[in-house]
């Protein structure tokens, strides 16, 4: 049974081992390996302090996948956030990222926040029909956008609005 629920405290070290390994497949996120785990826990502490939406899946106490959303901090954009997301390979497939990405946009929404947005790399289908399906709409596209191991990447920006 996978249990979702808001990060806390207890749970960073587990999230920056399951950062760590989703950066490592050099596929999904803006980072090829974790940050340091002291500016792994600044960010999550700060996103608690905040208010901002984090959430983890957890299988037998260990995290397996986040989702967040952290609110622009510009005044212009505060009505805004950024998503970031991962789960470890195991558990993809399983309704899990649905699972969490829905429960942190509807405490986004919660929040006060009216648009979330993303980017994803253009050959994420998966993750692109995810987003897809709870109401993210495709706002562009950015040309080379990433660059890893000497490739270009085109990236999507994506957004939903409630």
């Amino acid at each position: 049974m996978i249990e979702i629920i808001a990060i806390s405290e207890a749970h960073i070290e587990s999230f920056h081992r399951t950062l760590d390994a989703v950066s490592r497949e050099r596929r999904y996120l803006a980072f090829l390996e974790a940050p340091p785990f002291p500016d792994t826990r600044s960010f999550v502490l700060d996103m608690i302090a905040h208010g901002h939406p984090q959430f983890v899946a957890l299988s037998g106490g260990e995290v397996v996948g986040w989702c967040d959303v952290r609110r622009h901090p510009r005044p212009i954009y505060a009505h805004a956030g950024i998503l970031g997301m991962g789960l470890l390979q195991p558990f993809r497939g399983q309704g899990i990222g649905r699972r969490l990405i829905r429960t942190t946009l509807d405490a986004a929404q919660a929040a006060g926040m009216i648009r979330v947005e993303l980017s994803v790399r253009e050959d994420n289908l998966n993750a692109i029909a995810l987003y897809k399906s709870v109401g993210f709409a495709v706002e562009g596209l950015s040309r080379n956008a990433v660059r890893i191991d000497g490739v270009y990447e085109n990236v999507i920006q994506m957004a939903v609005l409630f």
